[in-house]
């Protein structure tokens, strides 16, 4: 499985995190709290921390094409949410297999 991850600097992370569990549990299985969040997005799970410097988000998947997805996913709803901030979209780190464990 290969991951990906990407963080926002924000004084809102929690915020944001809130409002993507909240709109993504319309479709797909979310378990949240103000501060860590796990999304079942189809293309693979997505994890979420908010914390005081911001909101780090980590997105898997079986492959380079389930990642690409998922990013698109996430940034797309995150730049809606705080166009305040002029997110454009976060500079993602490049995929790489995950560590067992």
């Amino acid at each position: 499985m290969l991951t990906s991850r990407a963080h926002m600097v924000t004084a809102h992370a929690s915020k944001y995190l809130v409002q993507l569990c909240k709109h993504f549990a319309h479709k797909v299985a979310v378990e949240h709290d103000d501060h860590m969040a796990s999304v079942a997005l189809g293309s693979g799970p997505a994890t979420m921390t908010a914390d005081a410097q911001g909101l780090t988000v980590t997105v898997s998947g079986e492959d380079a094409k389930a990642i690409i997805q998922a990013r698109y996913v996430i940034d797309s709803h995150l730049v809606t949410f705080a166009f305040r901030e002029n997110f454009t979209g976060f500079h993602w780190g490049e995929p790489c297999e995950k560590q067992p464990g």
